[in-house]
């Protein structure tokens, strides 16, 4: 019986509270949620009304060991988030033809981010930022679980203090 309640206290240890009473083991997170799909024409409704929908993940809420890719992936995920909603709602762009390449810098800026970051670890980095311009980005978009960016059902977004502020100028579309 003794082993029973220890499993049972790791396998809780190692999930992570999403909010709203969901909880997600970090391997989950990887695997349903990153690497985030290129902004397009058939996903960019998706990427600007269903924002509150698609999970976050508080720093805080990752396990103190262990885990720093998830918590890199998690990271470049809510800045990811941040920056859609600057480009769907915080005036930066006007337009679907404005927000969609808004929304492609976003993306793009985001990746090279969490690439900067991976090759600052002393770990094997993620294949994609191996690769070089278009070829990373095609990478990429083919990993992305989520290309549609549909919500959770019944998820809220927790709140996440704003990060690093995204700046795009219109006139590189």
């Amino acid at each position: 019986m003794i082993w029973k309640s220890t499993l049972v206290t790791t396998l809780i240890l190692h999930l992570i509270s999403l909010g709203g009473g969901q909880n997600i083991d970090p391997g989950v997170l990887l695997k349903s949620n990153f690497p985030p799909a290129r902004p397009s024409d058939n996903n960019l409704k998706a990427i600007c009304l269903y924002g509150n929908g698609r999970p976050r993940y508080p720093a805080t809420r990752f396990p103190s060991s262990s885990y720093a890719f998830a918590r890199r992936a998690g990271k470049a995920v809510n800045r990811l988030e941040q920056w859609f909603s600057q480009c769907c709602y915080g005036g930066l762009a006007y337009g679907n033809r404005q927000i969609l390449c808004c929304a492609e810098k976003a993306w793009k800026t985001t990746l090279s981010r969490f690439c900067i970051e991976e090759y600052s670890t002393m770990t094997l980095v993620h294949e994609c930022c191996e690769k070089k311009g278009e070829e990373r980005w095609k990478c990429f978009e083919s990993r992305a679980p989520n290309p549609f960016y549909q919500p959770l059902s019944g998820y809220r977004a927790p709140i996440i203090p704003p990060g690093r502020i995204f700046t795009w100028d219109p006139n590189t579309c």
